[in-house]
């Protein structure tokens, strides 16, 4: 499993960073509002916490000429190489957008996908990660684990090198289950990222090493 941060939260990365075995940062343009950012800030300042981990910057033009032009922008502008990938929703420009950038070399992620074949098209297309939304598609009773299983049974079927990019969590439960049924990545919420790690059985059991070793290591470190 890739575990990546969905965030701009420049604490919460710092924090996560210094720990977590994260593999890159996914952003949107809602969580750059939710930062108080601008693209260009909220990148670099993600770059210098990432070092030579993937970030995923999700594009904002609507037609694919200027996705390609916004794509090759970003990538030159923040000088991130192959870590830099290029977030593009699930649309018929999309699509277009995506096959172009992948001829020239670009990393893809398809995002906003909300069913099997949006997924198969995208790495049809050539994307390199396809990102479905787990709790957006229970909230429709959708069954967002269901569609995640799909997606990633489609990915080995047919020997595609996409890979399936979970996202849109809400609880540890469903990083759990989408973890089960193949799905290659997931980008997850820092909150949730701290729950992921934590359990009281476990605070309880490091306690009790602590209280029965008292007194019994004697080798100085």
């Amino acid at each position: 499993m890739i575990y990546m941060a969905d965030t701009a939260d420049l604490s919460a990365l710092k924090e996560l960073y210094d720990f977590f075995p994260l593999e890159g940062v996914t952003t949107n343009p809602t969580i750059l509002k939710q930062s108080g950012m601008k693209l260009s800030e909220a990148v670099e300042e993600v770059a210098r916490i990432v070092g030579e981990g993937m970030i995923h910057v999700q594009l904002i033009s609507t037609t694919a000429d200027e996705m390609v032009k916004e794509a090759k922008k970003y990538k030159s502008y923040f000088d991130l190489g192959d870590n830099f990938y290029a977030k593009i929703p699930v649309v018929a420009e999309g699509f277009k957008a995506m096959r172009i950038l992948k001829d020239t070399g670009m990393n893809v992620t398809a995002t906003a996908i909300f069913t099997q074949q949006q997924a198969l098209v995208a790495a049809k297309a050539g994307a390199d990660f396809v990102a479905p939304y787990v709790s957006r598609l229970d909230n429709i009773s959708s069954h967002g684990i269901e569609v995640v299983r799909d997606i990633a049974r489609n990915m080995n079927e047919y020997k595609l090198n996409t890979k399936v990019l979970a996202a849109s969590f809400k609880t540890v439960d469903q990083i759990y289950r989408v973890s089960m049924n193949g799905s290659h990545s997931a980008t997850i919420s820092p909150e949730l990222l701290l729950q992921l790690i934590k359990h009281p059985m476990t605070d309880i059991s490091v306690t009790q090493f602590l209280k029965d070793g008292e007194g019994l290591y004697d080798v100085s470190f």
